[in-house]
């Protein structure tokens, strides 16, 4: 079975707060956290796929240059593998709304507890925190 594609943005605001989504009932993981994106289109690129998936999503046009790979995720839930595609965003337009009826929640980094997120995620959040893309609290 080939693993399907899903690009995700960390979006951290200058406070140093991260963007997570809930799952929304009914789907896979339902009531997880998770940073927000989505699956890739065939033959779209990350990059390309990051932006529509944040404009269907949160209503945001970020800024392609801001956008940059932070870490690969590859996972396996058993029933669907998939390759987490994880992006540093640095910059957008817009203020992120959920477009898709989806809970969105603003957080301190450090502040995030790892059981709270979907399990690909949590591979996510620990690059944050242990890199310096993770702004000391003030």
């Amino acid at each position: 079975m080939a693993a399907m594609h899903v690009v995700a943005g960390v979006l951290l605001d200058p406070a140093g707060r991260v963007l997570l989504a809930q799952r929304p009932p009914g789907k896979h993981l339902a009531g997880m956290w998770e940073f927000p994106g989505g699956k890739l289109e065939p033959g779209e690129s990350a990059a390309a796929g990051l932006l529509r998936e944040l404009r269907e999503e949160l209503d945001i046009r970020i800024e392609p240059a801001s956008a940059q790979p932070l870490v690969q995720v590859p996972w396996n839930y058993g029933e669907r593998a998939l390759l987490l595609d994880a992006w540093q965003v640095g910059a957008w337009h817009g203020t992120p709304r959920s477009m898709e009826g989806q809970a969105l929640r603003w957080l301190p980094v450090r502040e995030v507890e790892p059981g709270l997120l979907a399990p690909a995620d949590r591979e996510i959040l620990r690059v944050v925190v242990s890199s310096r893309c993770a702004p000391e609290p003030l």
